[in-house]
């Protein structure tokens, strides 16, 4: 039996829509307007009655504009459509997820981590997760990996930072100030001495600014 038929009654989710071959987009269109199959080496046809859910994280008109996915399919499929927003949309569901990811890994690995650091965790709510949730249980999962002590700190997390992430509308002197020692620190690896070299201050100002931001040594 094949998915189509041990779903027959039920729901099919398809995951990453817009990158089936157009071959299988041709066969999948005549299942949702048949509701029939054929299994691979027969010629029975066989009836089934399945609820399909599909998701992509690409915008299907302009797939279909480009030829790269069947117009019929297309109206096939969207019956109802519902647009999940971005993480940097909603973040405060990131120390939610980041918190049940960590858990997640923490325990697959053995270890005893318990949570982020201030910075470390004001560092994900300012990333804007191009890759979306995904990409928030990446990193936290590689972060899981690097962590040497209770807490994953911002050189466990690795999350590049951009200049529109320094510089962003509103925001103080004091603010920026602090977003470019930590950009800093982040690509030096966490490396403090490095990283006070390279903004031209001591070790000893990092570590106190370090200290009223919450970061621990």
């Amino acid at each position: 039996m094949g998915l189509f038929q041990v779903a027959n009654n039920g729901t099919f989710f398809l995951d990453e829509i817009a990158e089936i071959s157009t071959a299988i987009q041709t066969k999948l269109l005549r299942v949702l307007q048949e509701g029939e199959i054929r299994r691979v080496g027969e010629t029975q046809v066989r009836k089934v009655d399945v609820r399909i859910i599909a998701a992509t994280n690409k915008h299907l008109t302009e797939e279909v504009k480009a030829g790269r996915f069947r117009e019929d399919l297309y109206y096939r499929l969207n019956v109802i459509t519902v647009q999940l927003p971005s993480l940097r949309e909603r973040r405060k569901d990131i120390p939610l997820l980041a918190q049940h990811f960590l858990t997640k890994y923490a325990k697959k690995s053995g270890k005893k981590i318990l949570g982020f650091s201030s910075v470390a965790m004001d560092s994900m709510m300012r990333h804007p997760w191009p890759g979306n949730v995904r990409e928030l249980e990446n990193t936290v999962e590689r972060a899981v990996v690097l962590a040497r002590g209770s807490e994953i700190e911002l050189e466990d997390l690795r999350i590049p930072q951009t200049a529109d992430d320094l510089f962003e509308p509103g925001l103080t002197l004091r603010e920026v100030e602090r977003r470019l020692v930590l950009k800093t620190l982040s690509e030096m690896d966490g490396n403090r001495s490095k990283a006070a070299e390279a903004l031209g201050v001591s070790r000893r100002w990092l570590q106190y600014q370090l200290k009223e931001w919450g970061e621990k040594e």
